[in-house]
């Protein structure tokens, strides 16, 4: 059943990945943002109010922080899948397991633990794996004059392995998921209401806006669907189902955008899967190491 869970996360993203790119001819990144949150909020809040979880927290900065990058990861895959191909695009959020490996490596690197990098040895294989993954992804991109959007997207991995870290750090906190989503979808709406008060509005009497509506609501049953999936079970197996979103993704892309993809970039789609999967894997068996008791003497 939790596979079930995270199955159906992976089709909520990558649906809410299809509204967006319909929405982005119409707005931006910054407008779909709002809206995004403005529903994902209103939402979240009767969902809150149905399980009677108090809005107030302990703990608003360590929620801020969450928000900061949170948002900023957002707004950089907004823009990805406004200019790349929408597997493309969700591939290279996916990244974040890589970028979180690139975290502890780089962790290890600067306090000079050097026991410890050379017992992670595999994890750095992962890395330059996913980044070898990475080229071969963004050469049709860059063929295209698309670079740009490639290393905004690129960031949106990075920017969402940190906000990943800390959703756990508020777990860890005590922090119940509901809060935590109504505060990231609150963040989103004033951050992306204060940008675009800057940048300009868009006006709501066009058919595309009929797209933000679902963005918001797929958004939530998404986060809903993957907290239910690791809270009731924490398996490689259902972490790594969420990498299925990228075949909807692709199977999406091919049938209403028209968007074919080069060997070059099912290999790099390929490779980063992989590297995901195994840095995840490998992450998995270093804190079992860690956590276990020590043997009885003899």
């Amino acid at each position: 059943m939790q596979a079930a869970w995270m199955l159906a996360a992976a089709f909520f993203f990558s649906s809410m990945g299809v509204c967006v790119k319909y929405a982005a001819a119409h707005f931006t990144p910054l407008e779909i943002i709002f809206y995004r949150g403005l529903f994902g909020m209103l939402f979240t809040a009767a969902l809150v109010r149905m399980r009677g979880v108090p809005l107030a927290t302990r703990w608003p900065w360590a929620h801020a922080w969450r928000n900061v990058v949170g948002v900023g990861a957002m707004s950089a895959w907004f823009y990805a899948m406004a200019h790349l191909p929408l597997a493309t695009a969700m591939t290279l959020n996916y990244m974040s397991s890589v970028w979180i490996a690139v975290f502890v490596l780089g962790g290890a690197l600067l306090m000079r633990r050097w026991d410890d990098l050379r017992a992670q040895w595999p994890l750095a294989l992962t890395v330059a794996a996913g980044f070898a993954g990475v080229v071969l992804i963004l050469r049709p991109a860059i063929a295209q004059d698309e670079h740009v959007a490639g290393l905004i997207g690129l960031a949106s991995g990075m920017l969402a392995a940190m906000a990943y870290m800390q959703v756990a750090a508020l777990g860890r906190l005590g922090e119940p998921e509901t809060r935590t989503v109504f505060y990231f979808s609150l963040g989103s709406a004033l951050a992306g209401a204060a940008a675009t008060c800057i940048t300009g509005w868009h006006g709501l009497n066009t058919p595309g806006a009929w797209w933000l509506l679902p963005v918001g609501l797929l958004a939530v049953l998404g986060q809903l669907c993957l907290t239910r999936a690791y809270t009731r079970s924490a398996t490689m197996l259902v972490a790594n189902l969420q990498y299925s979103g990228i075949v909807f993704a692709a199977l999406y892309g091919v049938t209403l955008f028209g968007e074919y993809l080069p060997l070059t970039g099912w290999l790099g789609i390929v490779l980063i899967t992989a590297s995901g999967m195994a840095a995840s894997l490998w992450r998995k068996r270093l804190r079992l190491k860690t956590a276990a008791p020590p043997r009885p003497a003899t």
